[in-house]
């Protein structure tokens, strides 16, 4: 059964706190479109070449783990659609005791490497590489006297700088003519637009991941800062939302990832509140479309009512296991929320478990 990106989180964390004794820790992955049976050749290969590892031990350990790892692949008729991978070796903490483990990984995405590594620890990171949110949202929250800039990461909003412009208040010193006070502030907001204007070139401008930048403030400031280009061409094309708002520090990033709902609506964190307000909705109009209880959930999943599986991060992993096996027999679609927004800390406190039904039971 190929893992989702959480499954895979907890396997990888699993597997990361292993170290042998020796180089006894067998690494192997199948990329996708590999013939998997010439990998099964290679351990074959490898076993003559473990007979020579001095330490008796040792050498025991390689030689059953790499039989176990061999045994694995042979059960596949051809390799998976993307890839597999399995880690296998002794993993007692006792000297002299064994206690060899294998676990095999199928990804959610297709595996690129052919490794084979016989080591003191599991090789993970490209399966690690899975995990890392692919796309990031730059953020931008200014008015004339503040600005915030700071970063939408899967469902983390993050501040990464702040700044304020100097720029005095409306009220006049003493003696000032209007036009003078008026030259001023106008020097001093266009130093505090280059200012700010660095500082996002700084961050974003050799950012690989960056799918886009949002920009929010008054109507004025941001039209201004954008109108005028002191933004590099590369970072004004990512520009994909301009969002009238009134808050220029954290609380405006924030409000700023709430009011483009509509533009991230491919986004992790929009995508979440979504699924979860739905659900919500539906238990509360049609309370007989939706279930929560895990009683009712397993039997609308026995009999095939359930269209949407959703499951908590946090939910306890072996039942979630067995719930996502009996949706996938029924082509259900499987969501995992986690609890980093509000809606998902609700759902969580109230099973950490639901479904939205195909049809009434």
């Amino acid at each position: 059964m190929v893992m989702d990106k959480t499954e895979l989180e907890d396997v990888l964390n699993e597997l990361e706190k292993y170290r042998g004794r020796q180089t006894e820790l067998i690494t192997v992955y199948v990329p996708a479109g590999q013939n998997i049976y010439s990998v099964v050749d290679q351990l074959e290969a490898e076993k003559s070449t473990a007979k020579n590892i001095k330490s008796t031990a040792t050498r025991k350990n390689v030689g059953d783990a790499l039989d176990k790892v061999a045994r694995q692949l042979k059960s596949y008729k051809k390799t998976p659609e993307n890839g597999v991978a399995i880690f296998c070796g002794n993993i007692s903490k006792n000297e002299g005791q064994q206690d060899l483990q294998l676990w095999e990984i199928l990804p959610p995405m297709p595996l690129k490497t052919r490794i084979y590594r016989c080591d003191k620890e599991f090789i993970t990171q490209p399966l690690r590489e899975m995990l890392e949110v692919d796309e990031v949202f730059g953020l931008l929250v200014m008015d004339r006297k503040d600005a915030a800039i700071g970063m939408l990461e899967g469902k983390s909003i993050e501040l990464l700088q702040k700044m304020t412009s100097g720029v005095p208040s409306k009220v006049r010193a003493g003696g000032q003519s209007s036009q003078r006070f008026h030259r001023i502030t106008e020097g001093l907001t266009k130093e505090f637009y280059k200012r700010v204007a660095e500082e996002m070139k700084k961050i974003f401008f050799e950012m690989p991941k960056l799918k886009g930048i949002l920009v929010g403030g008054p109507i004025p400031t941001k039209d201004e800062f954008l109108d005028e280009e002191y933004l590099p061409t590369k970072l004004r094309e990512k520009v994909i939302g301009v969002i009238d708002l009134g808050d220029a520090d954290e609380s405006g990033l924030k409000e700023l990832v709430a009011k483009s709902r509509e533009i991230l609506a491919n986004q992790e964190i929009i995508k979440e509140q979504k699924i979860l307000e739905k659900f919500f909705e539906t238990l509360g109009e049609k309370p007989d479309m939706a279930v929560y209880k895990e009683d009712d959930l397993r039997k609308a999943l026995q009999y095939g009512a359930v269209n949407t599986l959703i499951l908590s991060k946090n939910l306890d992993k072996n039942i979630a296991r067995e719930l996502k096996e009996m949706a996938e027999n029924i082509n259900a679609n499987v969501e995992v929320v986690s609890t980093e927004t509000k809606e998902g800390e609700q759902f969580f406190n109230i099973s950490g478990m639901g479904g939205l039904l195909r049809f009434k039971i």
